[in-house]
């Protein structure tokens, strides 16, 4: 068994300890905003944060996760309002989606070391893959955030979801009994 914090709480897992984070966070604990892109390490889809520090979860065991504290992008923010995922929207950095939660891990990780990034700092910590190449929007999203961390500027762009996680969770169509 392994134990570790997962979004502040402490969790168990009764799993193999060589087993990857991702799946563990995936299929064990339902936190499936964490992505499956590569297995690889290359895409940064599945990106979480490991003691404060980015790290891709497909490449971390459980066993190198013992009595560490992650976090994932659920939680970041429960209702979006972390600057980044403010600034994100805001800036229409956002298509299809599938890469944004493991940028967002990335540059709210980048965000908390340096909160005036310069765009090549930017291009160096973000080394996630997007399909729809919304990399320039991605570079002025980030800096928008780091404004609103500083409190140079303020966003209200992205509502709060009309659901929240737990309520998510329980109302997993894959999940019912009946």
């Amino acid at each position: 068994m392994t134990d570790l914090t997962v979004n502040d709480r402490p969790v168990r897992f009764n799993m193999d300890p060589q087993t990857p984070l991702l799946w563990a966070l995936r299929d064990a604990a339902n936190l499936t905003g964490t992505k499956y892109g590569c297995g690889v390490g290359d895409c940064g889809a599945c990106m979480v944060l490991i003691d404060g520090e980015a790290l891709r979860s497909c490449l971390v065991t459980l066993a190198e996760c013992e009595g560490r504290v992650v976090v994932t992008v659920e939680g970041l923010s429960r209702d979006r309002s972390h600057p980044v995922q403010q600034a994100l929207v805001a800036e229409q950095a956002i298509q299809c989606g599938f890469c944004t939660p493991g940028i967002v891990m990335a540059a709210s990780a980048l965000l908390a070391t340096n909160a005036d990034p310069s765009e090549e700092q930017i291009k160096q910590a973000i080394t996630n893959l997007c399909r729809c190449g919304v990399y320039p929007r991605l570079v002025r999203a980030i800096q928008r955030a780091g404004r609103v961390t500083r409190r140079a500027e303020r966003i209200s762009a992205a509502p709060a979801p009309g659901i929240d996680a737990q309520d998510a969770a329980a109302a997993v169509p894959a999940m019912r009994a009946d």
